[in-house]
């Protein structure tokens, strides 16, 4: 991501910026103005926005203009409190409305303000709540009827994911690397194959998840061994095990790039070929000592424990080391999440993972490569960070 203030929370917060609660909202005319982005200069009284486009927009304040101050994820000005233009800060997020002056400038009647160090605060809040109560892996089946998607959290087991009229939606852009360009999506978008992590409450038995929000995305998903390197021109060639074929993968600096340590990879190699059902220990894979109590889960990669055995897989990868283009050599097994793209063509790799030797050998599907990647980063330094 660009900036942690372009992250997951202000997809959900600035699509809803808030409104005078009974108000009526006043028709849209010709003339009317709104932007909204980021501040990125304040020259006088004409404060610079970047907005969510990628334009800029010139927003003339003036002594009526109405300037409130309101906290991320309000959806009414109840709370908003009147500051003034020296308040304004570049970094913060901006809601101006007013009348067009032409294009790229508006002539503010109303500013709303979102201060930067608010939704770097409501973000993080944000960010956890995903990763604690998140799930994710790759779609199963789909059930409209029952408003039901079937997601493999692993090669051998699933978790079913009921969603209500009231569940949030998101769709990530297929030719991106940037979590900030999901889009409002619905049930409907969801394909069997996509990538899908649902933020909601678990049953007891870890069979099934509530969700109050889901983000799919449909990525292509490559495991397989490294055959070269070009580091000038940023790319791997990989012989993909899947497709039984060669696939040339650029690498860019938002490419999130890990390796497991041996150890790891043998402990998640022996999880991935346990039997469908068997008993294990949530951070232990079967066939290795079970956790004393109060011992680290770093043993594992410091999975988050789950009820029903499977440790969150995004989680551990996370926690690996990050690696870099320069530590590929031919021969070295990766598996990849890329942007998806038409036969023949080059794709982006969203997440690599190497020494993956142990991972391929137990389970060389598509599957796991999905199970254990994702083409998105909960990170607070931005998705696809190399941290």
């Amino acid at each position: 991501m660009v900036s942690c203030t372009r992250s997951l929370l202000l997809l959900l917060a600035i699509p809803l910026l808030p409104r005078v609660a009974g108000a009526q909202q006043p028709t849209p005319s010709s003339s009317a103005g709104r932007a909204i982005g980021t501040v990125a200069a304040i020259n006088g009284k004409v404060v610079s926005v970047k907005t969510d486009a990628g334009t800029e927009t010139a927003v003339t304040v003036s002594d009526s203009t109405r300037i409130l101050r309101t906290a991320p994820g309000q959806k009414d000005l109840k709370e908003a409190t009147a500051i003034s233009l020296q308040d304004v800060q570049v970094g913060d997020r901006v809601l101006a409305r007013g009348s067009s002056e032409g294009a790229g400038s508006i002539a503010a009647t109303s500013l709303i303000v979102m201060k930067q160090g608010d939704v770097a605060s409501h973000q993080q809040q944000d960010i956890q709540e995903w990763q604690r109560r998140g799930t994710g892996g790759i779609v199963r089946a789909v059930d409209a009827s029952a408003g039901t998607i079937t997601v493999a959290t692993t090669p051998n087991q699933t978790v079913a994911i009921h969603t209500t009229d009231s569940t949030l939606f998101l769709r990530y852009a297929p030719d991106s690397v940037k979590f900030s360009d999901a889009k409002k999506s619905s049930f409907a978008e969801i394909r069997v194959g996509d990538q899908l992590r649902a933020r909601g409450n678990r049953s007891s038995d870890g069979e099934s998840v509530n969700a109050d929000a889901v983000i799919s995305g449909t990525f292509r998903n490559i495991a397989g061994t490294v055959n070269a390197v070009d580091s000038s021109a940023g790319t791997i060639t990989v012989t993909d095990l899947i497709r039984k074929k060669l696939a040339v993968v650029k690498v860019t600096p938002e490419t999130q790039m890990r390796k497991i340590p041996p150890e790891v990879a043998q402990r998640i190699a022996m999880f991935l070929k346990r039997p469908a059902g068997a008993a294990s220990n949530a951070q232990q894979p079967q066939g290795t000592p079970a956790r004393p109590p109060g011992e680290s889960p770093a043993r594992f990669g410091g999975g988050a424990a789950r009820p029903g055995g499977a440790p969150d897989f995004q989680q551990i990868i996370r926690r690996m080391p990050a690696a870099s283009l320069s530590d590929l050599q031919k021969g070295d097994a990766v598996m990849i999440v890329t942007t998806d793209a038409s036969a023949g063509q080059e794709v982006t790799a969203l997440t690599l993972l190497s020494g993956v030797e142990p991972i391929l050998t137990a389970a060389p599907t598509e599957t796991t490569a999905a199970n254990l990647l994702s083409g998105w980063s909960m990170s607070s330094g931005g998705e696809g960070a190399n941290q």
